[in-house]
């Protein structure tokens, strides 16, 4: 595929399965500690019989999204011949604490010691079979911040970013500024965590990550855990990713700018990535943005291309969208 600006296709076939939406739920649920000791909680949707080159694929989750909402996408991947984990970061839903006023959690952890573990459960529970990641807004940046990264063979992103305040759309950045880089720390300061689940915004979040996505710096290794971890390890470990990775973005995003796209695949430097961008419009649809993507109404026209690149590691020739030239924001 010719990766320039003009159109690729617009949707015609679906490559899935054709089945009406599979409502199976997971097979199991799980307790899973990281390498700290703190217990994280998932879910696995496991097929009975053992195969090797059947791909076991982790869900990473958008900053402060229960795992559960992405259970109609694992549904649907579990139906079309893969194995499935979805798990909650530390603080989150199924692996929150009974208070968060005090506890200890970052984006940075939430990478290196959360999405690693998973990575370490999936070696273990599914041996032999290949390591697909799909990454979720924050969550496809967690994906490069694991030490075991160099075990994942594809990664679908879907708009993700770490949330530079001056990547948001330019209609809304002042908004969105106001909103996460100036309420929410100091609703933080306040109650110890931001009690985003009373105000409808997102899950109540730990301190540590209201600090992370809050700093307004451009740089991941400029961000409270990133410093941190850089200074640990002598640099970022996204290098260590070499899977075939697929970034989609969404036209209607003010998250997922191509600006902020582009600024995470450039962690990515051992990786061959492909930046795809769909209109609403490419699918007949008025509006996605930020986190419709996995929700079920849109099976028959997002989730086969998810599904392609993690079966063929590749885009269906009918994919609605642009490719997106490469490029490094500064």
């Amino acid at each position: 595929m010719d990766p320039s600006n003009t159109p690729i296709l617009t949707p015609s076939s679906p490559t899935q399965i054709e089945l009406p939406l599979p409502t199976t739920g997971p097979s199991e649920s799980f307790k899973e500690p990281a390498a700290d000791g703190v217990v994280l909680a998932g879910f696995t949707w496991r097929h009975a019989l053992l195969d090797a080159n059947r791909p076991v694929v982790i869900i990473n989750a958008a900053t402060s999204v229960r795992c559960r909402h992405y259970f109609r996408f694992a549904d649907y991947l579990f139906a079309n011949g893969f194995d499935v984990i979805t798990y909650d970061y530390r603080g989150i839903g199924e692996s929150r604490p009974a208070s968060l006023r005090g506890f200890k959690a970052s984006w940075s952890d939430w990478g290196a010691l959360d999405f690693e573990a998973m990575l370490q459960r999936a070696t273990r529970e599914f041996p032999g079979q290949p390591i697909d990641v799909i990454g979720h807004s924050f969550g496809g940046c967690a994906a490069g911040l694991a030490a075991s990264g160099q075990v994942i063979r594809r990664l679908v992103t879907v708009g993700a970013q770490f949330a530079y305040w001056r990547d948001y759309a330019s209609a809304s950045r002042w908004r969105m500024f106001i909103k996460w880089h100036l309420v929410m720390p100091l609703m933080t300061r306040f109650y110890g965590y931001f009690p985003g689940k009373r105000l409808g915004w997102l899950e109540d979040t730990p301190a540590g990550v209201v600090h992370d996505w809050s700093t307004p710096a451009a740089r991941y290794e400029q961000r409270p855990s990133g410093r941190v971890i850089a200074a640990t390890l002598q640099g970022l470990p996204f290098a260590t990713v070499t899977a075939q990775t697929l970034a989609i973005s969404l036209s209607d995003d003010p998250y997922g700018t191509v600006a902020a796209i582009e600024r995470l695949l450039g962690y990515f430097k051992a990786s061959a990535n492909t930046h795809l961008r769909i209109a609403p419009e490419d699918i007949g649809e008025v509006e996605v943005g930020h986190f419709a993507f996995f929700r079920s109404p849109y099976q028959a026209t997002l989730w086969p291309i998810a599904l392609s690149w993690l079966q063929n590691g590749e885009l269906h020739p009918d994919t609605p969208g642009r490719l997106v030239p490469r490029s490094v924001p500064t």
